[in-house]
């Protein structure tokens, strides 16, 4: 029999694939962060400030740990040494393992750590990379045949030696269930937050977001880096942005936003990629993305109205949409993520 693909039409009826599951909750909340000589500081110390600093205010928060993968004392960047708790036998023990960054794309990775790390992913551990650490995921082969990414600096190197992997090199971070990894240093912050908002939800993940003075939440999907900065002949550009935010329900056609920036069409295009990375389809998409999401998860708006909001049009064009760029149903997503007092 022939396979059914993702969505086709046969006469007026539509076939759909459903919607991945969510992913599995850690199988505990043990954090069990790497410690390495060589280590990243700041890396290293975005766990420390997300996943380690009690937090009794929360239920049910995480337990952390600190794992040296050798002896020590470890010296870390900034001339400054750590001397490690725990060591390469408590990660049997952690549901989540963070690898904060790496001493360097070409060095290599001690076998001890390579089999530690199976041990624990193949008994339910939740693996996690900042920056370059996902060199070392690379090496204890996890993410053949997943999606990844990694500074935009490291992405060509790690495509070129792990052909297996398909690697994003323009996303913050990928969510591939039990494995995750974040490009450069900040987008660490913005994984681990994403991490709070699988095991806790919208409302708990905001509320380390505001200890933290970031925002909430960024998508994963959004570009890494800005390839030139802003001149300052495209400084208008922030007032349209904020005007695109305030208007999101209404239709935002280029033309429309070109006479709002008071440019012509092509030179919007131009400065909106210089400014924001992306086409003004994709930053609106995106915009409009988020604002359902904050929607679905703090009312219970009907998705019609949730949909028109939003600028869709329609509950049919927001479900398109949704599992196009974030692999899952609105529904599914209210489900997961709407705060608890709904």
């Amino acid at each position: 029999m022939a396979r059914v693909p993702r969505r086709c039409f046969i006469g007026a009826m539509t076939l759909r694939r459903p919607p991945p599951p969510a992913p599995p909750p850690p199988r505990n909340r043990t954090v069990a962060v790497l410690a390495y000589d060589g280590l990243c500081t700041f890396e290293f110390g975005v766990a420390v400030e997300v996943f380690g600093l009690p937090r009794p205010e929360m239920a049910d928060w995480y337990q952390f740990r600190v794992c040296a993968a050798e002896a020590g004392p470890l010296r870390a960047v900034g001339g400054i040494q750590v001397l490690a708790e725990g060591g390469l036998d408590d990660l049997a023990a952690a549901g989540t393992i963070v690898i904060p960054g790496w001493r360097g794309m070409d060095a290599a990775v001690p076998p001890t750590l390579l089999d530690a790390l199976r041990r624990a992913h193949a008994a339910g551990a939740r693996l996690v990379s900042i920056c370059s650490g996902v060199f070392v995921l690379a090496a204890a082969g996890v993410l053949a045949g997943k999606r990844a990414t990694t500074h935009w600096r490291y992405a060509k190197a790690l495509a070129e030696r792990h052909p297996d992997i398909q690697v994003e090199p323009d996303v913050l971070y990928v969510d591939e269930g039990s494995v995750l990894t974040s490009a450069g240093s900040a987008a660490g912050l913005d994984l681990c937050l994403h991490i709070v908002r699988r095991d806790h939800g919208a409302r708990v993940a905001n509320q380390v977001a505001r200890r933290l003075v970031i925002p909430p939440h960024r998508d994963g999907g959004q570009a890494q880096f800005v390839e030139a900065p802003l001149a300052e002949e495209a400084a208008p550009l922030s007032a349209l942005f904020d005007w695109i935010r305030r208007n999101l329900d209404q239709d935002l056609p280029l033309a429309r936003l070109a006479i709002q920036a008071r440019m012509s069409e092509r030179t919007l295009v131009r400065r909106f990629r210089e400014a924001a990375g992306t086409s003004p389809k994709d930053w609106i998409l995106t915009a409009r993305l988020n604002r359902a999401r904050t929607l679905l998860e703090a009312t219970s708006l009907p998705l019609e109205q949730v949909a028109a909001d939003c600028g869709f049009g329609s509950a049919d064009t927001l479900r398109h949409h949704f599992r196009a760029r974030l692999r899952t149903s609105p529904a599914a997503y209210r489900g997961r993520f709407a705060d608890a007092a709904e």
